[in-house]
């Protein structure tokens, strides 16, 4: 366990770099014009941060310890089937979740 002064010490240093990176863009970029070349490039973000956040859950989920788990790999097949066939993100939600609690109380 930290000390108490070094575990507030970090958590304002956190806090103050956390607070520069979003006023770099929002306080000194936020009132320009961007180039086109960056708004493109924004607008991969989110297709890019999502799967990056799913990813681990479905390959290396704790549940199982690490190992690939069937059950959420069909799960996240469906999902990624509906998603792509229909570009609704609502119903691909909706369909691995139902796949992913189905499965799991059949399996």
């Amino acid at each position: 366990m930290t000390d108490t002064t070094e575990l507030w010490l970090i958590i304002v240093a956190l806090g103050l770099g956390s607070f520069g990176l979003r006023f770099a863009f929002l306080g000194l970029v936020g009132d320009r014009a961007m180039p086109e070349w960056v708004l493109r490039h924004l607008r991969y973000t989110a297709v890019a941060v999502i799967p990056a956040l799913v990813a681990p859950l479905v390959l290396w989920p704790t549940a199982t310890g690490g190992e690939p788990d069937a059950t959420r790999l069909a799960a996240a097949a469906a999902t990624f089937a509906v998603g792509y066939l229909t570009k609704n993100v609502f119903a691909a939600m909706g369909v691995g979740a139902t796949v992913l609690v189905s499965l799991s109380l059949l399996l």
